[in-house]
């Protein structure tokens, strides 16, 4: 792999911490951001040199702005990796107003704020490549996730336009969607909303099931994902979505097709909008 600059948001756990943790392995530069810099300490004092650790909340978007604008003045960046995010459970009928404004401020608009901030700094150099930590959950959705697919649906509309974009510049993009895997995502920062007792029968309880490690760990490796989007890089036929994980992929292609059988059922009724030919 090519020595590179990778300016990674949410390093101190999961997908981030893994690939921050390979990268400066390899004789990587990273630049890190944290809310906190007490998980990374021990990455702080072994790689003085090429970890380069800042403190960002994603939903502070001058900052965003402020931190970009300081660390691509001093340094030539690669790769941007948005990772930052979490996941909330609940109902909708569950979610409060603060729970729906901090889900989409982490998890899309401070994604979209980290990608505009960084663009022109990797247009003027002529290269670049932004990585979008999704989840196949940008493509399948279910009860008692509904923020979380509106962020994920929502940034990866926003990359799929992004990538048309920043092509002649010879910027790419890679939104990636794994599955479940064995980080704190699941098992010690997901968010769940304040239930009511009219939805425990209800399928938007289900995930509670999937919360609990007594009923199983989920069944993706973070440090073979995290190796698996890092080589991604230095290949020239990465595709725009790379799903992580058998039974993510199973679970989008299923849903992609009977998506496309519905749509493919409409074709008399969307012609019948039409002004008749010669109109």
């Amino acid at each position: 792999m090519t020595k590179k600059t990778w300016l990674i948001t949410g390093v101190s756990s999961g997908f981030g911490r893994a690939m921050t943790a390979q990268l400066l392995a390899a004789g990587n530069t990273v630049i890190g951001t944290v809310r906190n810099t007490a998980k990374v300490q021990d990455l702080i004092d072994q790689y003085p040199d090429t970890f380069i650790c800042e403190i960002l909340d994603v939903m502070d978007v001058p900052a965003i702005h402020e931190l970009v604008n300081r660390v691509a003045t001093e340094h030539s960046i690669d790769v941007l990796v948005n990772n930052a995010g979490y996941g909330l459970f609940g109902a909708a009928e569950e979610l409060s107003d603060a729970d729906i404004d901090k889900i989409l401020a982490t998890d899309l608009t401070g994604s979209i704020q980290m990608i505009r901030s960084v663009l022109p700094f990797m247009r003027k150099q002529q290269h670049g490549q932004i990585i979008q930590i999704s989840s196949y959950g940008g493509q399948v959705a279910f009860a008692g996730n509904s923020m979380y697919h509106a962020a994920k649906f929502g940034i990866e509309g926003f990359c799929e336009s992004v990538a048309q974009e920043v092509a002649p510049f010879n910027i790419g993009m890679t939104i990636v969607e794994p599955g479940g895997a064995r980080t704190e995502f699941r098992y010690g920062s997901a968010h769940v909303a304040n239930l009511m007792k009219e939805y425990d029968e209800n399928p938007a309880h289900a995930f509670m099931k999937m919360l609990d490690p007594a009923n199983g760990l989920a069944p993706g490796d973070p440090a073979r994902m995290a190796a698996r989007i890092i080589e991604s890089v230095d290949q020239p036929d990465t595709p725009l979505h790379m799903v992580l994980g058998s039974q993510a992929l199973a679970s989008t292609i299923d849903t992609i097709e009977k998506r496309l059988a519905e749509y493919q059922t409409e074709k008399e009724l969307a012609a019948s909008t039409d002004f008749p030919a010669g109109e």
